[in-house]
């Protein structure tokens, strides 16, 4: 049973029709599948079916394990976004909810390789010197999740230094008892620094900036 009902593929279809280059949805299960790893792939494969610029590739997170070290994925079910590069652009748990609008989001703004930052963010991503991990903490029922996954897919665009991952809280109930996940979105960069509930583009890279004197001063 396709999980997009015939009304909803309808409009992806539409929504996908003028994709600016070829995107590569690179997805990770494996072959005892996880919680929501099945449901992933099914995802991954009726979108890809939707445009002829996009191409599902799936791949065993045992057995392959090389490619996935190679795309730094650590975890499933994990979906790499990759266009013209490999912007670093990540889903970890299924882009459901509210978070598969991110995740159209992530393949349109992959294709076309424009970030949509303001001039100040793509001012600071081209000064990046070290590199920055950021993670967004999401529910697919949290209506704010999706801006701040959006905000940090575009600065991984922006900037080979960054990478920038989705995590769905829920699937990874680990990663989100570490990070001390409360509530949602939590936005984490470089492991220290936490940006609680959806913040704008200028608080954001506020707090990137700190994540970074924070390693300058260790050095």
């Amino acid at each position: 049973m396709p999980l997009l009902s015939q009304e909803i593929a309808g409009k992806v279809k539409e929504e996908l029709a003028d994709l600016a280059g070829p995107v590569r949805l690179v997805m990770f299960t494996q072959e005892f599948e996880c919680e929501f790893c099945t449901e992933t792939r099914q995802l991954v494969e009726e979108v890809a079916a939707l445009s002829d610029q996009l191409t599902a590739e799936v791949y065993n997170f045992v057995t392959d394990k090389e490619k996935a070290e190679a795309l730094g994925v650590d975890k499933i079910p994990a979906v790499a976004v990759i266009g013209a590069e490999d912007y670093g652009v990540r889903f970890y748990g299924i882009p459901s909810g509210y978070e598969f609008v991110s995740f159209l989001n992530a393949i349109h703004t992959v294709a076309a390789g424009e970030p949509g930052l303001s001039e100040e963010g793509l001012n600071m991503m081209a000064e990046l010197s070290e590199p920055v991990h950021i993670q967004v903490f999401v529910t697919p029922t949290c209506p704010y999740c999706a801006g701040s996954v959006v905000l940090a897919h575009q600065m991984a665009i922006a900037s080979p230094m960054v990478r920038a991952d989705m995590v769905e809280a829920q699937e990874f109930p680990q990663l989100a008892i570490k990070y001390q996940v409360m509530g949602v979105p939590r936005t984490v960069i470089n492991e220290k620094v936490h940006i609680e509930g959806s913040a704008p583009e200028p608080m954001v890279l506020e707090k990137l900036q700190e994540a970074l004197e924070g390693v300058a001063e260790q050095a």
